[in-house]
């Protein structure tokens, strides 16, 4: 694992201003893969008589970790942009709880990275969504 290349993708993520407004932490990232946590935070909530974290918020935490592990991918060698993002919403996440999301690089090519991801509260059995998503892989010329 390419320490710096780690450093400079968890400072990258952690910088974004949406990461920082929805209260995202980088908790692992490398080798492609990253987990990152969104607390929960009232200002998110989608649904006022649930009290359930808008799907935006959640789709934003999926993309970002997925950004992330392919930044941390050895063969990814810099940034990278979301090409394609499905999410498939099983369920609302349970108010109060962080959401956790995981995201794997499944498969790269020269110009494309693949990756799924899940999005998870406190109930890891039963996951609140899960991604596929393509990502470009920029080279150095």
């Amino acid at each position: 694992m390419d320490e710096a290349k780690v450093k400079i993708a968890r400072q990258f993520i952690e910088a974004i201003p949406h990461s920082r407004a929805l209260g995202m932490k980088v908790e692992e990232i490398g080798d492609g893969f990253a987990r990152i946590t969104m607390p929960y935070d009232e200002r998110l909530i989608g649904d006022p008589k649930t009290g359930v974290i808008h799907g935006g918020a959640v789709s934003a935490l999926m993309d970002t970790c997925g950004g992330a592990c392919v930044m941390s991918h050895p063969e990814a060698p810099g940034g990278t942009a979301t090409i394609d993002l499905r999410i498939d919403y099983m369920r609302g996440a349970t108010p109060g709880q962080t959401i956790v999301a995981e995201a794997r690089c499944t498969h790269i090519t020269r110009n494309v990275a693949f990756v799924r991801a899940t999005a998870m509260d406190d109930n890891r059995e039963n996951p609140v969504a899960t991604a596929t998503g393509a990502f470009t892989v920029e080279r150095k010329s």
